[in-house]
């Protein structure tokens, strides 16, 4: 099977919903401006778009949504991971079948498996299709990571898997897999503040939440960081490094559904409890952050 290059910019796509459903009328829309954007890909119902407060139905419908929208124009990347492995590898069969041009599956969170655990639960999902699977490290909601022996035992086993999120917030770990892997492990940056010196590192790309907005401006930072023209990125990078840390004031994706919404590409910021609203202090945060941006 061909693949697809799943480098560049990656958009982790929000969930929009209005009156606790899903507004797929806001879905396409938003993949239209991402697309028009020049995005080099698109990952629905990851932990961004929410995937622990969806149905299975609408986790599914989600995908097939946007694969529909995007009529092949770039690839789709669907969240498929889940704290039960029996669930991940459901969701993995369905999205192959769905179309997906590949999987993003996170880490199982609050389970806390042993490293074993973790490499028998990413076999698991391997084994139920032969399209690419980025592994998703983020320690921060997971409790756990994905140690870097795990990534070689994965890479060695299977060919699909090459590529991984990483979002432990430290640019060491980059350092750390391409020293073990090289060329044969793919990392992408899972924190828009790190995209910059990811990439210097060795990251060739991001999945990005500030994407869904700014999808031009990271895309720009993305190219000049991959061209070696750092002067460039790093003034793109300075621009939006008030509004990268502003998205995370609360917890995501609160702060970007309400930049959405606010910019006119979503109708409305809701979200799903337990999340909610964003508190009148930190919307003011992140209000002025989006204003610097647009200046």
């Amino acid at each position: 099977m061909k693949l697809r290059p799943l480098t560049g910019t990656l958009t982790a796509l929000v969930t929009p919903f209005k009156n606790n459903e899903v507004a797929y009328r806001d879905l396409e829309k938003l993949v239209e401006y991402q697309i028009k954007g020049g995005i080099n890909g698109l990952i629905p119902v990851g932990t961004t778009g929410e995937s622990p407060t969806v149905s299975h139905e609408e986790h599914l419908d989600v995908v097939r949504a946007v694969i529909g929208a995007v009529a092949g124009r770039v690839p789709v990347i669907a969240g498929t991971g889940s704290n039960s492995t029996h669930e991940a590898v459901e969701l993995t069969q369905a999205a192959h079948a769905a179309g997906a041009d590949g999987m993003l599956v996170v880490a199982p969170y609050y389970n806390k498996p042993s490293q074993e655990g973790l490499f028998r639960h990413y076999c698991a999902v391997a084994d139920a299709t032969d399209k690419p699977i980025i592994l998703y490290s983020v320690p921060s909601r997971c409790g756990i990571e994905i140690s870097v022996p795990v990534v070689e035992r994965l890479r060695a086993k299977y060919s699909h898997v090459r590529w991984i999120k990483e979002a432990g917030g430290s640019v060491d770990r980059v350092d750390q897999l391409k020293t073990a892997l090289g060329s044969d492990i793919t990392v992408l940056c899972g924190d828009d503040s790190l995209t910059l010196p990811s990439i210097a590192n060795g990251a060739e790309g991001v999945i990005s939440v500030a994407s869904n907005l700014f999808v031009k401006e990271v895309g720009q930072l993305v190219r000049f960081a991959l061209a070696n023209d750092f002067v460039k990125a790093g003034q793109i990078h300075r621009r939006l490094y008030p509004l990268f840390k502003a998205i995370f004031i609360e917890p995501n994706p609160v702060p970007i559904k309400v930049a959405l919404a606010r910019a006119g590409i979503i109708s409305s910021a809701a979200v799903r409890l337990p999340l909610c609203e964003m508190s009148p202090a930190n919307l003011a945060v992140l209000v002025k952050a989006l204003a610097a941006v647009r200046r």
